[in-house]
């Protein structure tokens, strides 16, 4: 304790620990001291006090700064070894030093800062038992690192730090599997979980993989590690690395930082075994995250020795591909028709040429022996598919599109605003009875909705590159939200009868409100919003002979649309709805982004970790729309005109086109 500077250039693992010790030693000597010298006088006690203090100097009056302090409730045992190092010289020097009372107030009064070479790297803040269940607010316990005071009635939550001793911090924190279940533990996998929905925010994959592993191999402290205590670490790493597997399932699976991470890490066990038997349990685990054939169970007990297991083919060690985009995916296929307008197709990537034709044939009423799809690149350079053709092939790039065209190359839909055109066409949507329409575009959003992975909308927020495929369900129920607004608005605008125009609007209405029933806010949505825009609504006519008891339950969708004091109509109808449910996607997303663009990621170079629990617990809400499967009761006419009718959206996406059919149906007065 004769170099009290040399504190300052520990770890926070070995503060603590120091801690611990100067805490013990202090209440052993008091015990001492009242068991030696029960019948002592007033006086007595008080001569022998100061007898002691004379003999022993420095180290009496260091054992007097800590005893008192090690009984406060204000400042843990961690909080006495930082201050001992930061004025340790002092009371060195000067026998009669005494720390100050601190008499903080406000935030500051209950939080600790951990620091290493002078910085800090992580910062907690205190909160009692009462405060923390009166709270959505996780609040973590540690079994080291003093986030957690004796009495159990106080603990500590992480501010900010450093990504490094944020995961430190996490790992001292995570209980065993014997240990789970416990209220600690349910808020220390939440913390855990806050951490591993946002660390894209802060750090990559691969530094991550490359603390794991430093965290698994590394041997901590100077000196010998204690191999009860090096097996709990590398058991928690484990435990660490199938939460996150199980989180993030298959999302990852692709990255090969994550696959070399996993072999590396999965060989580290192997070698372990011969000194930590105890880890075959956890390795078994593992071997089931990896889907592999073989267990350790497989092989004969003479034969679980270090070097065979270094012997296993490496082919077993690879995670299993994500399926073939042809096999596993859904897409929305887009099929120019006309100069002004496509046919969106929800189908599959396997399709071919011959099949979207007769798709196309059939909704455009033309027939497909004399069409022919095309691929036109910008260049004006085009393409003739054959019949056999995959459509969704990866040479079909973001910059050419797929055209349905007459042999001659010409579009087989004249521009839509000639009146001609539109006459001839048939308004099959008035024959479908609107609840099998609703439970139809609920069951196609519902597909694409429990496709989507939280991490999806951490990936969309921060505008990550979609190369690996991170945003593709995501961004396919986006693109299908604005296509129903945009179908709900050409269908109404592509009908030239006033009459059958109003049976529209009477239609779309019911089928919003079948939506809501269903809980598909995302349809309902974007089917009022479609109602809404200004080509459709400034149709007086047709909205003046809409029935009262229509409009009325229009008046009534629309209030969930009302933006006024941050949608609130539209929270409270969606909280009081129970899973499964679909959330209205952009607002989900604006969210994120106000919480990302509004707080900054890092405070004093280090990670504003309340940042990312606002973060997580958002995207949390796509863990809880789908914690349940839709039931009997979205149950419709599951025809092939039914499933026509919602799949297949001819859709006018020229917004000059819909107000010139706006004002061709309703001239301006």
């Amino acid at each position: 304790m004769l170099q009290m500077k040399a504190l300052e250039r520990l770890t926070s693992t070995v503060q603590s620990e120091l801690a611990a010790a100067l805490a013990r030693k202090a209440r052993k000597s008091m015990a001492e001291q009242d068991i030696a010298e029960p019948a002592e006088t007033p006086n007595q006690q008080e001569h022998a006090s100061g007898e002691g203090t004379a003999t022993l100097g420095g180290v009496c009056a260091l054992r007097e700064a800590v005893g008192p302090l090690c009984g406060r409730q204000e400042l843990t045992r961690l909080e006495v070894v930082q201050r001992l190092a930061k004025d340790g010289c002092r009371l060195l020097q000067n026998q009669n030093y005494k720390l100050p009372e601190r008499t903080p107030t406000g935030e500051a009064a209950g939080r600790v800062c951990l620091k290493e070479r002078g910085r800090d790297v992580l910062v907690l803040q205190r909160v009692t038992s009462s405060a923390t269940s009166s709270s959505d607010r996780p609040s973590p316990t540690s079994s080291g690192g003093g986030a957690r005071e004796e009495g159990g009635d106080k603990r500590y939550v992480v501010v900010s730090g450093t990504p490094l001793k944020i995961l430190e911090h996490l790992l001292s924190d995570l209980r065993l599997d014997e240990q789970r279940g416990a209220p600690e533990s349910r808020e220390s996998e939440m913390l855990l979980d806050d951490f591993l929905l946002t660390y894209l925010v802060f750090m990559s994959t691969n530094d991550l993989c490359q603390a794991l592993l430093g965290h698994y191999s590394s041997k901590r402290i100077r000196g010998q590690e204690e191999g009860k205590d090096a097996l709990f670490r590398k058991r928690k790493v484990l435990q660490l690395v199938s939460h996150w597997s199980r989180l993030y399932k298959d999302f990852l699976k692709e990255e090969e930082h994550v696959k070399s991470f996993m072999k590396t890490l999965y060989r580290c066990v192997l070698e372990d075994l011969y000194e930590f038997p105890t880890l075959e349990k956890d390795l078994k685990e593992f071997q089931k995250l990896l889907r592999r054939r073989h267990t350790v169970d497989d092989c004969p007990p003479q034969h679980k020795s270090k070097p065979l297991f270094q012997q296993l083919s490496l082919k077993e060690n690879c995670l299993q591909l994500r399926s073939s985009a042809s096999e596993a995916k859904e897409v929305l296929c887009r099929v120019c028709v006309s100069s002004d307008s496509y046919l969106s197709v929800h189908t599959h990537p396997s399709l071919e040429a011959q099949d979207l034709l007769r798709i196309v044939g059939q909704r455009m009423e033309r027939p497909e022996e004399e069409m022919m799809l095309v691929v036109a690149a910008q260049t004006g350079e085009k393409r003739v598919l054959q019949p056999s053709d995959c459509v969704y092939s990866e040479s079909l790039t973001p910059q050419s599109k797929l055209q349905a065209c007459w042999r001659d190359l010409t579009e087989i839909l004249a521009p839509l605003t000639d009146s001609a055109e539109l006459s001839r066409r048939t308004v099959r949507l008035l024959g479908i009875n609107t609840w099998d329409i609703a439970a139809s575009l609920t069951h196609l959003d519902w597909s694409l909705f429990n496709s989507i992975h939280e991490q999806e909308l951490v990936y969309y927020t921060l505008s990550r590159a979609p190369g690996g495929g991170h945003t593709v369900a995501l961004s396919m129920l986006m693109q299908r939200c604005n296509e129903v607004q945009q179908w709900v608005m050409s269908e109404v605008l592509m009908c030239v009868s006033l009459n059958k125009r109003v049976q529209l609007l009477k239609k779309f209405i019911k089928i919003a409100a079948h939506c809501k029933a269903q809980r598909n806010l995302n349809s309902a949505f974007a089917i009022i919003m479609g109602l809404n825009t200004a080509a459709v609504s400034r149709l007086n006519q047709t909205w003046e002979k809409v029935p009262g008891k229509f409009k009325k339950l229009f008046s009534e969708l629309e209030l969930i649309t009302d933006p006024s004091l941050n949608h609130k109509a539209y929270r409270e109808a969606f909280k009081r709805m129970k899973p499964p449910k679909i959330p209205f996607m952009p607002l989900l997303l604006k969210d994120i982004t106000f919480i990302h663009e509004g707080n900054k990621t890092f405070h004093d170079n280090l990670v504003n970790f309340e940042k990312l629990h606002m973060i997580a617990d958002t995207v949390r809400l796509i863990r809880h729309c789908q914690s349940d499967q839709p039931g009997n009761e979205v149950v419709g006419g599951d025809s092939a005109e039914v499933r026509a009718s919602v799949h297949y959206l001819h859709i006018i996406d020229n917004q000059q086109t819909l107000f010139e059919l706006s004002h061709k149906l309703e001239p301006r007065a």
